[in-house]
C-alpha cells in the first residue's frame, strides 16, 4: 500500500514539474492566456481526472478535457472585449497538451510522457530559431521535405514485406527501407548546409560534402579546380575529406543494418577512418587557400536517383547472396571492387544485411566494405584527373595512395 502511494505521488510531481515547465516558458514568453500556475494546475488536472477515469470510467478523462476547452473559449472570449490582440492558438494548445501529458502519467508510461512534456517547453522556446529555419529554406527546400516525406511515411508503408526471387534476399520494404536510410543521411547533410549557407569553409564543406555525396562533391570541386585558378589544393582539401566522411557513413549504416556486428566492424573500420583523418588534415594544411563558396549540392530526396539507388541496392544484395552461395569469399570480393566503384552504400548495405540474416560473418563484412573503397577511391581518382586535369590529380595521388595503402594493411594483418 506505502509503495503504490509512493508511487502515485511521485507520478503527481512529476505530471507537476511538466507543467512547471512548460508554464515556465510561456511565463518567460508573457503568454496573456496562461503561465507558470496555470500550466502547473493544467498538469495535475490531467493526472487527477486520469486517476478518477480508473476508477469511474473514461467519461470523466472527457470531461475534464472539455471543461479546460470551455475555460480556453472563455479566456479567449475575454481577451478580445478587452480589446487585446489575438496571439494565435499556441498557449492555447500547449494547454491542451499539457492536460494530456499530465494525464498519461498516470495511466501510462512515465518516460513518454516526460518525452512528450520535454519536447513541448522546446518546441515553445525554439520559435524564434524555428522561424529563422523556415525562412532559410526555399521552396525547393521545402519540396525536398515533402518529398522525403513521400519516400518514407507514403511510400514504404505500402509496400509487401514478404522475400521474393532467388535466395529470398528482394524484399520490397527492406529495400526501400535501405533507401530511406541513404536518403536520409544525404538529406541532414543537405539540410544542414542550407542551414549554414555555402560560406562553410574549406573543411566543412568536406564534411558535408562527404555526408551529402562525396562522388558529387568530387566532380564539384574537381571542375572548380580546372576553371578557377588557384583552386587545385583547396579543392583536393575538400575531396580528400569528403573522402574520409565515407567510412563514417559506412560503418552508422553497418551499425543501424546490423548493430551485433558493431564489435567486429568498428575496430577495422575506425582504424581506417583515423589515418584518412590525418590524411586529410595534412591536405587541408597545404591548402593555403579556403575553397570559396560551397557549389549547390544535389538535392538527395529526387524521386528518380532514389529509384535507381533502389534498383542497385537489389542488384547487388542479389549479387552478393549468389557470390557468397556459389563462389565463397571470393565472389564477395570480386563484388565488392566492381560495385565499389562508383557507390559504396549499396555494397555496404547489402552485406550487412546477409550479416545480420546470418549468412554472411561480420568478420567478412567489414573486409568487403573496406576492399570496395579500395576501388571507390580509384574510380574518384580517375574522376578528378579527367574532371580536374593533372595537378589535382597530382594532389590526390599521395594521401590516396597511403590511404589505400592502410587499408591493404588492415586487410592483410588485421586478426
Amino acid at each position: 500500500m506505502e509503495a503504490e502511494l509512493s508511487s502515485l505521488l511521485g507520478r503527481l510531481a512529476i505530471a507537476a514539474g511538466l507543467g512547471l515547465l512548460v508554464g515556465l516558458q510561456r511565463e518567460q514568453a508573457e503568454s496573456p492566456i496562461a503561465g507558470l500556475r496555470t500550466f502547473a494546475l493544467t498538469a495535475l488536472l490531467g493526472s487527477l481526472t486520469a486517476l478518477l477515469a480508473l476508477e469511474f470510467g473514461g467519461w470523466v478523462l472527457a470531461a475534464g478535457l472539455l471543461a479546460l476547452g470551455a475555460l480556453v473559449v472563455t479566456g479567449n472570449l475575454m481577451k478580445l472585449r478587452a480589446g487585446l490582440p489575438d496571439p494565435g492558438l499556441t498557449t492555447e494548445v500547449a494547454l491542451l497538451l499539457t492536460f494530456g501529458v499530465g494525464a498519461y502519467v498516470m495511466i501510462g508510461r512515465v518516460e513518454i510522457a516526460i518525452v512528450v512534456g520535454g519536447a513541448l517547453a522546446v518546441l515553445l522556446q525554439f520559435k524564434a530559431r524555428a522561424r529563422k529555419l523556415v525562412e532559410t529554406l526555399g521552396e525547393k527546400d521545402v519540396a525536398a521535405v515533402i518529398r522525403f516525406a513521400l519516400l518514407t511515411l507514403v511510400i514504404l508503408p505500402v509496400l509487401p514485406n514478404t522475400a521474393y526471387g532467388p535466395f529470398d534476399v528482394l524484399n520490397p520494404r527492406h529495400i526501400w527501407l535501405m533507401v530511406v536510410l541513404i536518403v536520409g543521411i544525404g538529406f541532414a547533410g543537405y539540410l544542414t548546409y542550407r542551414f549554414l549557407g555555402s560560406q562553410v569553409g574549406t573543411a566543412l564543406s568536406g564534411v558535408l560534402g562527404g555526408t551529402i555525396s562525396s562522388t558529387a562533391t568530387t566532380v564539384s570541386y574537381a571542375r572548380r579546380a580546372r576553371t578557377t585558378e588557384g583552386q587545385t589544393e583547396a579543392a583536393a582539401a575538400v575531396i580528400m575529406i569528403a573522402s574520409s566522411i565515407v567510412f563514417v557513413r559506412v560503418l552508422v549504416e553497418m551499425a543501424v543494418v546490423a548493430p551485433a556486428s558493431v564489435p567486429v566492424v568498428a575496430p577495422p573500420v575506425l582504424t581506417v577512418l583515423l589515418a584518412f583523418g590525418l590524411l586529410s588534415f595534412w591536405s587541408w594544411r597545404r591548402s593555403v587557400q579556403e575553397a570559396g563558396p560551397m557549389p549547390e549540392q544535389p538535392n538527395p530526396t529526387e524521386l528518380r536517383p532514389a529509384l535507381v539507388f533502389g534498383l542497385l541496392y537489389g542488384v547487388i544484395l542479389l549479387a552478393v547472396a549468389a557470390g557468397e552461395a556459389w563462389f565463397g569469399d571470393e565472389g564477395l570480393y570480386l563484388i565488392a571492387l566492381f560495385s565499389g566503384l562508383t557507390d559504396m552504400d549499396a555494397i555496404t548495405l547489402s552485406t550487412a544485411r546477409l550479416t545480420r540474416e546470418g549468412r554472411v560473418e561480420a568478420g567478412m563484412l567489414w573486409r568487403v566494405v573496406l576492399l570496395a573503397s579500395v576501388s571507390n577511391l580509384a574510380f574518384k581518382l580517375g574522376l578528378s584527373w579527367v574532371m580536374g586535369g593533372k595537378a589535382l590529380a597530382r594532389r590526390l595521388a599521395l594521401p590516396y595512395a597511403l590511404g589505400a595503402g592502410v587499408i591493404v594493411l588492415v586487410l592483410l594483418f588485421w586478426p
